[in-house]
């Protein structure tokens, strides 16, 4: 049995989709520009830096998910598929899904952004599995607030023991396991798996990877 992990932004699409769904809201009128966009911006630009603070950037998230009814946000997302996410899709990144569901691999997408962005995005890609930040909901509403231990850094690794533990499982119970990432923000993931591999790696981690001989591949 083997284990295929996939991080999604910059990895998986070509662009990240927690900086492009509130570009979504301000295009479609939702967020006001002059508010919002400036700080997604930043939030952006400190996530790649490695400095990004996750309790603010998820309060900055999920607070408007909090003040729009559930079936509201759902309709928008099915837009910001068609026009946002469909476009970031690369046959590259569908093709390398393919070579690890053809045979059988336990595959999981493993990502920072949150469910209610990425779980329709896992379905595209035909992934079963999915491990995210989970915004908390009360009788199916949002409350703009974060549930559990956000799938970020080290967060990963513990969201993923646990996903792992409730099946019974550890990453030893696999033959292999393999890890595609963009970020530096991963390397404590990807030094927990046998095969790390840099996907469009930013220059921190493509310069990691070739001082520990990982594997470099570009999906786009």
């Amino acid at each position: 049995m083997k284990l295929a992990l996939f991080d999604l932004d910059n990895t998986l699409l070509n662009g990240d989709s927690d900086f492009e769904w509130s570009q979504f809201l301000i295009r479609i009128g939702v967020l006001d520009r002059e508010l919002f966009e400036a700080k997604n911006l930043a939030f952006y630009d400190a996530y790649k830096a490695g400095t990004l603070n996750i309790q603010e950037f998820l309060d900055f998230q999920l607070k408007p998910l909090s003040r729009h009814a559930r079936k509201t946000l759902d309709e928008w997302h099915q837009q910001f598929m068609r026009e946002s996410v469909m476009p970031m899709i690369t046959p590259q990144s569908r093709a390398l899904v393919e070579t690890h569901r053809a045979v059988g691999d336990v595959c999981i997408i493993i990502t920072a952004t949150n469910s209610f962005v990425t779980a329709p995005i896992a379905r595209e890609f035909g992934i079963e599995h999915l491990i995210a930040t989970e915004p908390e909901h009360r009788n199916g509403e949002f409350t703009g607030r974060v549930e559990g231990v956000p799938s970020f850094r080290e967060g990963k690794i513990t969201r993923l023991e646990a996903w792992l533990a409730e099946r019974g499982w550890t990453l030893s119970s696999f033959t292999d396991s393999t890890f595609y990432s963009d970020s530096m923000n991963d390397l404590p993931l990807m030094c927990q798996v046998k095969h790390p591999v840099a996907a469009n790696p930013d220059e921190t981690l493509r310069a990691h990877a070739e001082q520990n001989g990982w594997r470099i591949i570009s999906l786009r």
